[in-house]
């Protein structure tokens, strides 16, 4: 299975999910478990944000060659979704469903885990980092 087509597959309609959670929340988000009523600021935020890493990663997808910091933070964001649901479940604040809900995200985040170690031992990729980053340092301090 190649990393790079797994990369570049799913997390659009993912996000697009989440998303439609936090919209509306007295519908699909109860389903996924999330409290009600909450406040509509809250509320769209969450939805903000979600859309706009969808839109992030829909970008990405689109990349000739991905960016592996990107990565690399989508990968602590999915996995930190998720363990803010485990405490929570844990603590008794939200149900199993909910824990149930933000597994994709788990899976995710090892998705980018792997592709981010396949892409450290890849010679190719690692010679384009180490050339990304001579260059970034040899760059002129940007003017403010």
């Amino acid at each position: 299975m190649d990393r790079n087509h797994v990369m570049r597959s799913a997390l659009v309609v993912y996000n697009l999910g989440g998303t439609l959670l936090f919209v509306f929340p007295s519908s699909f988000g109860r389903l996924a478990g999330l409290p009600v009523p909450v406040p509509r600021v809250y509320t769209a935020l969450l939805a903000l944000f979600v859309a706009l890493f969808g839109g992030a990663y829909a970008w990405l997808a689109r990349q000739p060659r991905i960016d592996r910091p990107l990565v690399a933070m989508a990968a602590l964001g999915k996995a930190g979704v998720f363990a803010v649901i485990l405490v929570c479940w844990l603590l008794g604040e939200v149900p199993g469903r909910g824990v149930l809900a933000v597994s994709g995200d788990v899976t995710f985040a090892a998705v980018f885990a792997w592709w981010l170690l396949g892409a450290m031992a890849d010679p190719v990729e690692a010679e384009a980092s180490r050339a990304a980053r001579e260059a970034a340092a040899a760059a002129p301090p940007a003017q403010a």
